[in-house]
This record gives structure tokens, C-alpha cells and sequence, in this order.
């Protein structure tokens, strides 16, 4: 038993146990994702869709900060990457401003498929993605996520708020077994038509950046 302790202490003092364990948990985690992707696949045909042609996510899987968007666009589709085109252009503008960037945050959408002339999703296509973006979450395990967009925003806080009323707030949701803090925030897509928002944007990434510091994620 002494032995035994000597070669843990030694394993921990060298930081072969961190990395062991981190190793083993990024193997699991990438299963998770992989399993994730799989049931996301499944519902390529209420979409018209080839299983392909689902956009799953972009950024750094190991991030403690995460982006949900809303759905895919022809861009997004296309690369099969979310925020991209000049709305991810945007987005990468205003990661810059507060010191980030996509190697440094995991991105996805609530809704994987595009949908049919980029329609806003049903409370059925809703009702559909939830417990898969649930899953994504818990999987990720981050310690704060922003919400891009009011569908994803709705869907997670609650469908009877407004973005404009929940903007640039901070709330802590329980996602199964833990509480993570979540902020909603405008699309870069509705920020594209509607530029004299970016001001409200920019309150609302100044409040997120003072989080990432508090938090010692930056």
C-alpha cells in the first residue's frame, strides 16, 4: 500500500496523472460527440436532407466557452461549419474584440439542417433538436455559453421571453446534473440587417468578456 501511494504521488507530482486523465476524458468526450452525431444524422430525412449535409460544429471541443447559434444557413451547409460566410465573418470580428477566436470556443446551433428558404424553425423542428443540443452541452461541459439568436435563446430560457427582454442577462441553468451560465445575445445575421444594433452587441460582449475574466477563461 505504501508502494502504491509513492507511485500515485509520483504520477501526480509529474503531471502524468493530469494527463492521463485529461487524455482519457478527450477519448470519451470525441465518443460522446460521435454518438451525438449519429442521432443528429437520423433526422437528415424530415429535413430533405443527405446526412452530410448536417453542420455540427466548429472551434475547440476541449473549450470551457461555448456559441449556440440558431440554424445553418447556405454558407454553413456548404463548409459544413456554423457562422460562416460574412455572418461568421461578424462573429469572428466580435470574438477579436474580446480576445478570442474560433480555436478558442466551440460553436454550434440548436437546429443542424438548414431548413427549406432558410425558414425560422417550427416548435416541432424545436421540439426535435432540444434534447440533442442538451446532450451537446453536456457533453462539451462548458462554463459559459452565449446564445446567438432569439430560436436558441427562446428554446433554452424560454419561449415566452423576448430577446430583446433577455439580452445581454445572465442566467444559470441547470443542464442535467449541473447549473452552467448562459447569456443571450443578437445574431450576427440579424446584426447584419439591423447594424445600428451592434451597439447593444457590443454592451452585450463587454458583459460576457467580464465573466470569461472573472471566471479566468481569458
Amino acid at each position: 500500500m505504501h508502494i502504491n501511494k509513492n507511485i500515485l504521488d509520483f504520477y501526480q507530482s509529474s503531471g502524468l496523472y493530469d494527463r492521463v486523465i485529461l487524455r482519457k476524458s478527450n477519448i470519451e468526450n470525441k465518443l460522446t460527440l460521435i454518438n451525438l452525431k449519429t442521432k443528429i444524422a437520423s433526422l437528415a430525412s424530415f429535413y430533405n436532407k443527405n446526412k452530410n449535409q448536417a453542420v455540427f460544429s466548429d472551434g475547440n471541443e476541449n473549450s470551457k466557452i461555448m456559441i449556440i447559434g440558431d440554424m445553418p444557413g447556405v454558407s454553413d451547409e456548404i463548409k459544413k461549419k456554423p457562422f460562416s460566410g460574412d455572418a461568421g465573418e461578424l462573429l469572428d470580428k466580435m470574438l477579436l474584440a474580446i480576445n478570442l477566436d474560433r480555436n478558442k470556443v466551440y460553436l454550434t446551433n440548436i437546429i443542424n439542417y438548414r431548413l427549406e428558404d432558410n425558414k425560422k424553425p417550427s416548435e416541432k423542428d424545436i421540439q426535435k433538436f432540444l434534447p440533442l443540443i442538451i446532450d451537446h452541452i453536456s457533453i462539451i461541459n462548458p462554463k459559459v455559453v452565449l446564445l446567438m439568436g432569439a430560436v436558441t435563446s427562446q428554446a433554452l430560457i424560454g419561449k415566452e421571453n423576448s430577446i430583446s427582454k433577455i439580452r445581454g442577462k445572465w442566467f444559470n441553468l441547470k443542464i442535467k446534473n449541473k447549473f452552467i451560465n448562459f447569456m443571450p445575445t443578437l445574431h450576427p445575421v440579424f446584426l447584419m440587417r439591423q447594424s445600428e444594433q451592434k451597439k447593444l452587441a457590443w454592451e452585450d460582449l463587454k458583459r460576457f468578456y467580464n465573466k470569461l475574466v472573472s471566471e479566468k477563461l481569458c
